[in-house]
C-alpha cells in the first residue's frame, strides 16, 4: 500500500515509484537506480526509502533513524556526490571502500549515489562488480537524470524506478499546501517547467513576475539595432543575477548549520569543500534553468502569432524566430558566453 505519511511527504506526483519502494522495503534488492529528470524527487525519495529501510518502527518517519536519514546525517546513510566534472576513478575506489564497511547502528547500511549520469567509464569499470554484488548489509540507491552508456551496464544489475517531471498541477498543490499563495504557486509552477526543487525556490522569489514579464515582452521590443538589444539582454541578465539571491541565502544557511555542527562534535572532514562545490554547481544550473525557461517565454510570443493565424512573409520570419531560439536553448549545455549569445540571438529576431 502506498504511503503518503510524513517519511514521503517530499516527493510530489511520483506515485508510481513510492508504491515501487513501499513494496521493496520489506525484502530490498542489492541496488536500485532511481532514474528521472532533476527536480522529480529521486533525491527526497532515496532518503525516505533509506529511512524506511533503517526504521525500527514500521516507516514512522518521526524516529531517530528516519530524522537522521531524510536529512542526510545517518551514519548508516552515505550520500555521495561527484568532485569535480564526473564521477572518477578516484571517487569509485572511494565508494567500494565505503562499501565494504559493516553498519554503525542499524542492520543495514545504504549508500545514495547522486548524479550518476555524469559516470567516467573507468569508474563504472571499478564499481560495476561492487553493485552487483555488495555486502549483504549493503543496499545502493543510485541517481540519474538519464541512461548514459557508461550507465548502462551498471543499470541492468538493478531494479530500475522510474520517475518523470512532476505536473504543474501537483507542483502548484504542493506550493499551496505548504503556504503559498495561489498567485504565486501557478506562476512558479508554469515556470519550473516540472521541477519541482526549482518551483520552490522560484516562490520565494520576489522578482518572479517582474523577470516573466520581462523575458515576455522582448519580441515586442526588439527592433534589430544593436543599441536596443544590448539594453535588453543587460536588463535580463541582471535580472537573473538578481534571482539567484533566494538560492544564495539558502547556501548561506546550509554553511552555517555545517559550521555549527563542526563547531559543536569537533569532527574533521566536514564536507565544507564539496558543500561549495555543489553550491557552485546549484548556481550555474540556476542560472541556465532561467535562461532556458525565459528563451522558450520569449518563443512562445513567436508561437502564439502562429497559432492565431499570421501568414505570409511574417509566419515565415516567425516560424524562423521559433527555430533560432530552440537552436539557442540547445546552445546553454555548453556553457556559451550568455551576453554573446542573447545579443547574436535577439538580433535576429523580428519586432511584433
Amino acid at each position: 500500500m502506498l504511503s503518503t505519511g510524513p517519511l514521503w511527504s517530499k516527493v510530489v506526483g511520483q506515485d508510481d515509484a513510492l508504491d515501487l519502494l513501499n513494496h521493496a522495503v520489506e525484502h530490498p534488492v542489492h541496488a536500485y537506480l532511481f532514474l528521472g529528470p532533476p527536480g522529480s524527487g529521486k533525491r527526497q525519495a532515496a532518503r525516505a526509502f533509506a529511512a524506511a529501510l533503517l526504521c525500527r518502527n514500521n516507516q514512522c518517519g518521526v524516529c531517530r533513524d528516519c530524522s537522521l536519514a531524510l536529512l542526510g546525517e545517518h551514519p548508516d546513510v552515505t550520500e555521495v556526490e561527484r568532485v569535480g566534472a564526473a564521477i572518477s576513478a578516484d571517487q569509485a575506489n572511494e565508494i567500494v571502500r565505503s562499501a565494504s564497511f559493516a553498519p554503525v547502528e542499524s542492520d543495514r547500511k545504504v549508500l545514495i549515489l547522486d548524479e550518476f549520469h555524469l559516470l567516467s567509464a573507468s569508474a563504472a569499470a571499478r564499481l560495476l562488480k561492487t553493485i552487483e554484488e555488495p555486502p549483504a548489509s549493503t543496499v545502493f540507491c543510485i541517481l540519474a537524470d538519464q541512461l548514459v552508456p557508461d550507465l548502462v551496464t551498471i543499470a541492468s544489475r538493478c531494479v530500475r524506478v522510474p520517475f518523470h517531471s512532476v505536473s504543474d498541477d501537483a507542483i502548484s498543490a504542493a506550493l499551496m499546501a505548504s503556504g503559498i499563495n495561489e498567485r504565486v504557486a501557478l506562476e512558479a509552477a508554469r515556470a519550473a517547467a516540472g521541477d519541482l526543487d526549482r518551483a520552490r525556490l522560484l516562490a520565494t522569489d520576489t522578482g518572479l513576475f517582474a523577470r516573466r514579464e520581462a523575458f515576455a515582452s522582448v519580441a515586442h521590443r526588439v527592433n534589430g539595432t544593436g543599441t536596443r538589444v544590448a539594453g535588453i539582454v543587460e536588463e535580463l541578465l541582471g535580472l537573473i543575477e538578481a534571482a539567484a539571491e533566494p538560492l544564495k541565502a539558502r547556501h548561506a544557511q546550509e554553511v552555517a548549520e555545517l559550521d555549527a555542527r563542526v563547531k559543536q562534535t569537533q569532527e574533521r572532514g566536514s564536507g565544507r569543500k564539496t558543500l561549495e562545490e555543489r553550491h557552485k554547481r546549484e548556481l550555474r544550473r540556476h542560472r541556465t534553468d532561467e535562461l532556458r525557461s525565459g528563451l522558450s517565454t520569449i518563443a512562445s510570443s513567436y508561437r502564439d502569432r502562429l497559432v492565431a493565424g499570421v501568414e505570409g512573409r511574417r509566419g515565415l520570419e516567425d516560424a524562423a524566430a521559433v527555430d533560432r531560439i530552440i537552436e539557442a536553448i540547445r546552445h546553454l549545455d555548453r556553457n556559451p558566453n550568455e551576453t554573446l549569445l542573447l545579443q547574436s540571438l535577439l538580433l535576429s529576431l523580428p519586432s511584433i
